[in-house]
């Protein structure tokens, strides 16, 4: 819900049309998402949640996309590309934080009740002897963070990516948020 409403912040040009179709769109997916939440449906609640994130990536990937052309084209003024470059990393930030959320160990629902199947990430906690990390499993927090980490060092700084799938997705938001920072360090060097 947060990441759509950042979306809707940004200019109607960085989303190719008007800036409320996907978080529209989003919260449109919410209804199932709930309804299934509600009746305890783990598999359809894990199933949207995935689909609301491929929503909102495609959206940011897009936005990236036309926040270049502009750049480029000069169709936006200094201070609002400045400003939607900056949003669009921050949104970069949460949107891989849900992917990662939704990934690592088969997801949330399955960590929480130690079902959890291979690890896509690799947190030192879990490779700690202390008695106080035993049983120990990432919250959303700890993907956050690591998502954050991946944005500002193009790299995970103390996590193990160990699947192929985290590897893919960690790429891609290092590589938007390259794009996105590269897009900040030229207004500023044409401002200056």
């Amino acid at each position: 819900m947060a990441i759509g409403l950042l979306l809707s912040i940004v200019l109607d040009s960085l989303t190719g049309g008007p800036n409320w179709i996907l978080p529209l769109l989003a919260v449109a997916l919410l209804i199932p998402f709930s309804i299934a939440v509600l009746r305890e449906h783990h598999e359809w609640t894990r199933l949207i949640a995935i689909v609301i994130a491929v929503v909102v990536t495609v959206g940011l990937i897009a936005s990236v996309i036309f926040l270049i052309n502009a750049l480029f084209t000069h169709a936006a003024e200094g201070q609002e590309l400045f400003r939607d470059a900056a949003l669009l990393w921050v949104i970069n930030v949460a949107v891989f934080a849900v992917w990662y959320w939704e990934i690592d160990q088969g997801g949330p629902q399955l960590r929480s009740h130690r079902e959890s199947r291979s690890t896509d990430f690799l947190f030192p906690q879990m490779t700690s002897d202390a008695e106080q990390w035993r049983g120990w499993k990432p919250e959303f927090l700890d993907y956050l963070f690591l998502a954050f980490n991946t944005s500002t060092a193009f790299s995970p700084t103390d996590t193990l990516v160990m699947s192929r799938r985290a590897k893919l997705l960690m790429m891609t938001q290092a590589s938007i948020s390259l794009v996105v920072i590269a897009v900040i360090a030229a207004r500023a060097v044409n401002i200056a």
